[in-house]
């Protein structure tokens, strides 16, 4: 009979200690390290061990340490849960009693598949419960139903002669609802929905009959979502066209680099077009997502704290802003403005005494403003209007909020030179 085998919660359950004494014994039997890193196995395991315990998280104000398992997102949980699972199932297998070793064996990190002498499905479960000795690692089990077996997005079936076929396996919740064809997404993600529900159907389900019924229902599901028939027409000719472009000539001409684009209708689609010109390759993202909107699961950080971003400093006087940026935290840098700010003797009314003003230069251009026009600054409503940790960008994006903020306290366009052929996008 077919079974699955599911861990309860692998990530925050895996044990850090054994994981590490894992690869440790790994590492040491690698013959081909040394060819492949300077480090030392006693560094790498130094390495490790900091890295998965010191994982600490702000909630509500209160700074937690997470003392067992591996943290969800890292992107070294993974790895860690994988190399502890295969341990785990090799002594398994090894160990398994002969009444309920299992034929066959297949795992995906924690999803395991195994072809079972029907009646030890439970014995093998208590088997399984044993091998990790934190006690930590569960697993539950799952039978096959009327010949069926759900594994990953396969079904597994088996038929009268004894032999196995593969359909697309959907939970009972699915509800075939896709990207709409209507939402504000590039034609070619949403072409790429087709693409890629077509591609599974080629590879997983294996009769020419169940193929055909799967096509047509993933056909009638994107109907639904708004998809017209000439979308899938042209997903068909585009797969055909990929075909005949790997027989290109080896002379034809490489990409130059890749370029991300926010999407904005009708403004990223020409963008890309003048970069496929160039024979650059571009990617798109979205510019807001509901996620963004609507899902916050970290404390929000005060402005104050806050490092490598763009700000404002807003006049209380008149409508002008001036427009920074900092590597360092918000606070400091609004404290180094005041503290100069302060520190100037203001109320220069005379004529003669304004032209001496307008030709002095301080350091910030915010105390020039204050000098040259007996303005007040609204220190209070300074803010963080924009991050960014790489400088180049960062740089960019104050030249774009001091060419959208206009009029500004600035006395120049930012740290890089914007081209002004961006202006009409800009004050759009």
């Amino acid at each position: 009979m077919f079974l699955s085998h599911d861990v309860v919660s692998l990530f925050t359950n895996t044990p850090i200690p054994e994981t590490l004494d894992i690869i440790k014994r790994r590492l040491q039997a690698d013959t081909d390290l040394k060819n492949r890193t300077n480090l030392t196995v006693d560094d790498i395991i130094e390495l490790l061990t900091f890295i998965v315990t010191t994982t600490y998280f702000c909630f509500r104000g209160e700074i937690y340490q997470q003392k067992f398992g591996t943290a969800m997102g890292s992107p070294v949980s993974p790895v860690l849960a994988n190399l502890f699972m295969e341990w785990l199932e090799q002594q398994a297998i090894a160990t398994a009693p002969v009444n309920c070793t299992p034929k066959l064996w297949k795992r995906y990190v924690d999803d395991v598949l195994e072809l079972l002498k029907r009646g030890a499905e439970q014995q093998l479960t208590d088997h399984l419960n044993t091998i990790d000795s934190t006690g930590n690692i569960k697993f539950t089990h799952e039978t096959e139903e009327n010949g069926t077996m759900p594994f990953l997005d396969t079904l597994l079936v088996k038929k009268e002669d004894g032999t196995v076929k593969l359909l697309i396996y959907r939970k009972k919740t699915h509800t075939d609802q896709y990207l709409n064809f209507n939402s504000h997404h590039p034609l070619h993600q949403k072409l790429g929905v087709i693409r890629t529900l077509m591609d599974r159907c080629k590879s997983v389900v294996t009769e020419e009959t169940d193929r055909q019924l799967e096509m047509e229902h993933i056909k009638q599901a994107l109907s639904r979502c708004g998809y017209p028939d000439w979308t899938f027409k042209k997903v068909e000719h585009q797969t055909n066209k990929t075909k005949q472009k790997k027989d290109r000539k080896k002379g034809e001409e490489t990409s130059k680099g890749r370029v991300t684009l926010p999407y904005i209708q009708g403004i990223t689609e020409p963008l890309e077009r003048i970069f496929r010109k160039h024979n650059i390759a571009t990617a798109v993202r979205p510019k807001t997502t509901l996620r963004n909107l609507l899902v916050h699961p970290k404390d929000k950080l005060q402005d104050s704290v806050k490092t490598d971003c763009v700000y404002k400093i807003p006049c209380m006087s008149c409508n002008k802003v001036y427009i920074g940026e900092t590597g360092r935290t918000f606070g400091c840098r609004l404290e180094e403005h005041r503290k100069e700010a302060e520190s100037t003797k203001v109320g220069r009314y005379t004529r003669a005494q304004k032209q001496v003003a307008e030709k002095e230069e301080n350091k910030s251009a915010v105390t020039d403003h204050i000098m040259r026009n007996n303005c007040a600054i609204d220190w209070d409503g300074a803010k963080v209007i924009d991050r960014e940790d790489n400088r180049v960008t960062r740089w960019i994006k104050e030249s774009v909020w001091i060419r959208k903020s206009a009029p500004v306290m600035n006395r120049d366009e930012g740290g890089y030179r914007l081209s002004h052929v961006w202006d009409r996008i800009l004050k759009k």
